[in-house]
């Protein structure tokens, strides 16, 4: 269901329910999240690659899943909340790990699994990659995938993703800002871990400070955010690696990072 390959300072994970379009049932994000909630705490693991095995990236929620989940009493009022909830939990998991992660998209990304992509640091996707969300053809709009969506293209392309539900392509995607390299199929993993070897070649607290910044002060005015900025900063400045990192640039030489 899932696949956990540490190599390195780096942490690849495979979603693996080809079967399934590996979409996203209790079972496998229960998974996932356990392996975030590892990642988060671990003093080895750098970065996070995300990937899949299969034709398709993720489709999405498990629609047998839901559909099942109508049968009881309430017609399914208590699973979904727990379902949805559930999720929306994961994506701010990934959000909130202080390791960047990475998605390494093949194949199709739609509904939740598009969702997924959004909700990572980068994303990596193969030139015949297609995402959408297209809960509107089935009569369910995708509002938790919108958010994820909306925080990362304008709010024109994320109205034109969700109105419409049409396919993108990869092109499409990167014109869009929903992913940062396309690149051919073959060589989708090779470009996402050379992103990640280069990002965990950096002091780790720092980009565990960066990465945690950056959220917060985008929800912030433009004041606010100069404030809190300006205090992380600060803190920045008087951490260790700071020091070193500050000192070998203007001695020429490569710093040691304090968890090296």
């Amino acid at each position: 269901m899932l696949i956990r390959e540490d190599i390195g300072h780096i942490a690849f994970l495979t979603l693996d329910r080809p079967k399934a379009r590996n979409s996203l049932s209790e079972g496998l994000m229960a998974a996932l999240q356990k392996a975030f909630d590892e990642i988060s705490e671990s003093k080895n693991i750098r970065v996070c690659v995300l990937k899949a095995n299969g034709p398709v990236f993720s489709a999405g929620h498990d629609l047998k899943e839901l559909a099942a989940g109508r049968q009881s009493e309430d017609k399914g009022k208590a699973y979904f909340e727990g379902i949805f909830a559930q999720c929306s939990k994961l994506m701010q998991t990934i959000v909130n790990c202080p390791k960047p992660v990475i998605a390494a998209v093949e194949g199709t990304a739609t509904a939740a699994g598009a969702q997924l992509v959004a909700s990572c640091d980068l994303a990596v996707a193969s030139s015949d990659a297609r995402f959408a969300t297209p809960g509107v053809n089935i009569g369910l709009f995708c509002s938790t995938p919108m958010v994820a969506v909306s925080r990362n293209v304008s709010r024109k392309h994320a109205m034109e993703m969700l109105l419409l539900g049409d396919m993108i392509s990869a092109e499409r995607a990167y014109e869009f800002g929903l992913i940062n390299r396309v690149v051919p199929q073959a060589d989708v993993i090779a470009e996402a871990t050379s992103l990640a070897e280069q990002i965990a070649s950096k002091s780790p607290v720092t980009v565990a400070i960066g990465k945690e910044a950056f959220y917060r002060q985008a929800e912030l005015s433009l004041s606010e955010a100069y404030a809190y900025t300006s205090d992380v900063m600060i803190g920045n400045m008087l951490h260790r690696d700071a020091e070193e990192g500050i000192g070998a640039f203007l001695e020429k030489r490569h710093p040691k990072w304090q968890d090296d």
